[in-house]
């Protein structure tokens, strides 16, 4: 294992040689740096897991140095080192992002001590964030989590369209994430830094839509007592989210055809158009083919709608992502309710699969949030299920050996651990029908075989 790496910056030549020595024997590679000029530069060349700086330097202060290594490498760790008298700034330094300070002269063992819990916790980051990074390839994007195959081809679609000022129209039922599926390929895209501006067409009626989405001017209407930007105008260099597409009306839907091909909009009551450069992202949860069919949208909008899509599938369609789902929701719940909650047991997620889902992952995120917080122990268990879920799964095998793993024993298991127990428990809940566990996965049957002799189940 290498060694961790610390840039000293310190003008007082001396000081900092005897600094680094007593590093250096603890275990460090150190680089040594005069000024902040020099440090700068060093840090720009090389990797640290840790930075010491001097408050005071001959051609620069510490606090821009600080402010220069966090906006080249957030995560990485900065001890600032101050003279009597400047501890007050050592402390506005910390609200900054330092990690600590030390005042001098530096005492050997605080030095190696508070280096060693930095470097420690720049470890843990980096950790967390690669954790993420596998988690994210192998079950997720951009924190929307499924390992079904409807699920993956999700998350490769989004990664493709997310680069691209691609018009998108997201389909899928209400809960299952649409909303989500949009914020994503907005921050993933080149507009990141623009605005992500959201409207839902379901919740506003004609006259006011479109005041809503094209602004307009003093006088336009009664009660119009000043000119109003439009979302369009406010989203400029961004995104626009049309949420619940389907319930524009259709005279709305003549104007929106019309900001599409001319990119302008012209507010309500004016006559002077106004250019607009917007991506446009919508979702629906009604079939939109349908809808044109029956002349309640129309076509030529449809299609400039849709230039990508796509489907979100419902829950129910893909139930062996239910147990990656309510872990995660276990972990995040917990934490924002201070719980001692680390997971769910065999027979509470059975009974969470065994559940259609009507309201998709909206309802299954509500569902977990009611049992983390009325919770009494450290480990869900179906006692813990609301009524509704507990009459819907009773016909499943709910009891299962006290050495089962659970979906609370995740933590710390590979990906391919994790894996076999999600197949596992669903070939429980299925009492070993391959064919049902199949469907249930939303894989096919030759690959679950396979699965099963790969993992010796």
């Amino acid at each position: 294992m290498s060694e961790p790496t610390v840039l000293l910056i310190d003008d007082d030549v001396s000081h900092a040689e005897i600094a680094g020595e007593a590093l250096s024997r603890a275990g460090y590679a150190v680089t040594l740096a005069h000024s902040g000029g020099d440090g700068l530069a060093r840090f720009q060349t090389g990797e640290f897991d840790c930075v010491l700086t001097d408050l005071r330097l001959p051609d620069t202060d510490g606090m821009e140095v600080l402010k220069r290594l966090k906006a080249t490498d957030a995560d990485v760790e900065v001890i600032i080192i101050t003279g009597f008298g400047s501890v007050e700034k050592a402390v506005q330094a910390l609200q900054l992002g330092a990690y600590s300070f030390l005042e001098k002269p530096l005492n050997r063992d605080a030095l190696r001590n508070t280096v060693a819990k930095a470097v420690e916790r720049r470890k843990l980051s980096l950790a967390n964030q690669n954790l993420q990074r596998l988690v994210d390839e192998k079950f997720g994007y951009e924190g929307i989590i499924g390992s079904s195959p409807a699920m993956q081809q999700v998350f490769a679609r989004m990664k493709q369209v997310a680069p691209t000022d691609a018009r998108v129209l997201i389909t899928g039922e209400n809960g299952t994430g649409k909303e989500l599926v949009a914020r994503a390929v907005h921050f993933n895209g080149k507009r990141r830094q623009g605005p992500l501006v959201a409207v839902n067409c379901g919740a506003l009626t004609g006259g006011v839509l479109d005041s809503e989405l094209f602004g307009h001017v003093r006088g336009a209407f009664t009660g119009a007592l000043k000119d109003h930007i439009g979302k369009f105008e406010a989203a400029e260099g961004g995104t626009l989210f049309l949420d619940e597409v389907g319930e524009m009306p259709l005279e709305t839907q003549v104007k929106l055809l019309r900001v599409i091909e001319a990119k302008e909009v012209t507010p309500v009551g004016s006559n002077t158009p106004r250019k607009i450069d917007v991506r446009l992202i919508s979702a629906t949860n009604k079939d939109l083919e349908d809808q044109v069919r029956k002349g309640a949208f129309r076509e030529d909008l449809y299609f400039r709608l849709k230039v990508v899509q796509i489907h979100l599938p419902a829950l129910r369609e893909r139930q062996g992502d239910i147990p990656l789902l309510a872990q995660s929701f276990v972990k995040q719940l917990a934490t924002q309710y201070s719980k001692e909650v680390t997971g769910l047991d065999h027979a509470a997620v059975n009974a969470l699969i065994a559940h259609p889902w009507p309201g998709n992952v909206r309802e299954l995120r509500n569902t977990v949030e009611e049992m983390v917080v009325l919770a009494q122990g450290k480990l869900l268990t179906a006692g813990d299920l609301p009524p509704g879920i507990k009459r819907d799964s009773g016909a499943l095998p709910l009891s299962a050996p006290a050495t089962s793993t659970g979906v609370g024993g995740l933590v710390g298991m590979t990906m391919e651990q994790i894996e076999r127990e999600v197949i596992r428990q669903c070939l429980k809940a299925n009492e070993g029908n391959r064919e049902r566990t199949a469907k249930m996965l939303a894989i096919g049957e030759r690959t679950l075989y396979r699965k099963i002799k790969e993992y010796g189940l």
